[in-house]
C-alpha cells in the first residue's frame, strides 16, 4: 500500500457552512506530511475526521486501507494523536501517567514497562520519570505527549502544534524526535504546525488548505516554482562598490524584473539563471564580486505570497 492516509471528496458542513470541501488528501507511507492553514481553514475538522472522531457530511476517509467512519476502532488502534494542549495527570509522574495510558490501550503492565522505560528514554525523560507532571515545563510535557504517543507503536501519528510556547532549543530537540520517529520507526507523520520555518526542516511534503480546500501541495521546492512563479530565480550578489552605474547595468539585463540593495548585497529577480551575465556585468563596473548565490524560496515566504499575495 502506497499510501496510508486517503481522502477522497471529502466534505463536512456546519449548520450550512462548508469547513471541508471536497478534500482529496493522500499522505505517502513513512513521510513527514506538513499540514498548513489559517485559522479556520478545516485543518482541525479534517484531523478529527482522520480520527473517526467526527462524521464527513460526504465523501471518504481512509486510514491505511481502513474506513475512519465505519472502522474508527481500527483506525484508533494504528493512530497516535498528540493534541496543541496536551493533557496529564499533574500529580501523578510521568512513568504513573503513561502507565495509565497503556492500560487504556490494553496493553499489560508486564509489556508495557518495557514499553515506557523506551519511550522515556527516546524523548529524553527517563531521569525526570518519577517527578509528578505538574512540575514540568510545556516542552517537557510535549515530550511526554510523544512519549504517549510511541507507547501505542502506531503506524500513523498526528501532531498538532507539538512545539508552540517551547523555547527555541525545545523546540529544536522535538523536531529531532520527529524526524527520528519517522525514521527509526518507520510512522508516517502528519505535522499541524503554524511555525512554518519548522515544518520545513522536517517535512517531505507539505499541503496548503484554505477554506477546507486543498490549494496547494508538494515539495517545498515544488511550491517555490509554483506559487511563486515558474522559470522565476532570485541571486544574491554582494559586491565591493554597489555603484549607481552597476545597478542600472545589472537591470538592463535580459530577463530582469527587479533589483533590490541593500549595503553592499544585491538581490536579483530574473526570469532565468542569470549568474554569468551578473559575474561580467559586475566585473565591467570595476566592482569585485565577493559571493553570488542563488535563493531558495522559504516555506515562509510562499505561505505569506500565497495568502497575501506579493
Amino acid at each position: 500500500m502506497e499510501f496510508m492516509v486517503e481522502t477522497e471528496n471529502l466534505c463536512k458542513y456546519y449548520d450550512g457552512v462548508k469547513a471541508v470541501d471536497n478534500l482529496n488528501l493522500q499522505i505517502k507511507q513513512g513521510e513527514i506530511y506538513g499540514f498548513l492553514g489559517p485559522n479556520g481553514a478545516g485543518k482541525t475538522t479534517t484531523i478529527l475526521m482522520l480520527l473517526g472522531l467526527t462524521e464527513p457530511t460526504s465523501g471518504e476517509v481512509r486510514v491505511m486501507g481502513y474506513n475512519s467512519t465505519r472502522e474508527p476502532l481500527k483506525v484508533k488502534r494504528i493512530t497516535g494523536y498528540l493534541p496543541e494542549n496536551v493533557g496529564f495527570y499533574e500529580d501523578l509522574t510521568a512513568r504513573e501517567n503513561l502507565r495509565y495510558v497503556a492500560r487504556l490501550n490494553r496493553i499489560p503492565d508486564k509489556k508495557s514497562s518495557e514499553k515506557i522505560e523506551q519511550a522515556l528514554e527516546k524523548v529524553g525523560l527517563l531521569e525526570v520519570a518519577d517527578w509528578e507532571v505538574g512540575k514540568f515545563s510545556r516542552g517537557m510535557k510535549q515530550r511526554l505527549g510523544i512519549a504517549d504517543v510511541l507507547i501505542k507503536e502506531p503506524l500513523f501519528v498526528i501532531l498538532d502544534e507539538p512545539t508552540t510556547g517551547i523555547d527555541p532549543e525545545g523546540a529544536s530537540q522535538i523536531l529531532e524526535l520527529i524526524a527520528k520517529m519517522s525514521k527509526d520507526e518507520g510512522m508516517t507523520v502528519l505535522l499541524s504546525s503554524h511555525l512554518l520555518h519548522q515544518v520545513q526542516k522536517v517535512c517531505d511534503r507539505v499541503g496548503i488548505i484554505s477554506r477546507g480546500k486543498l490549494v496547494a501541495e508538494g515539495t517545498v521546492d515544488k511550491l517555490g516554482s509554483e506559487i511563486m512563479g515558474k522559470g522565476k530565480s532570485v541571486l544574491e550578489a554582494r559586491v565591493s562598490k554597489p555603484s549607481p552605474d552597476l545597478l542600472k547595468a545589472i537591470k538592463r539585463l535580459q530577463g530582469v524584473s527587479r533589483v533590490d540593495s541593500s549595503g553592499n548585497l544585491l538581490r536579483i529577480r530574473c526570469a532565468r539563471d542569470l549568474r554569468a551575465e551578473v559575474s561580467k556585468a559586475v566585473m565591467e563596473s570595476g566592482s569585485a564580486l565577493l559571493e553570488l548565490r542563488g535563493q531558495d524560496y522559504t516555506l515562509e515566504e510562499i505561505y505569506l505570497r500565497y495568502f497575501q499575495g506579493e
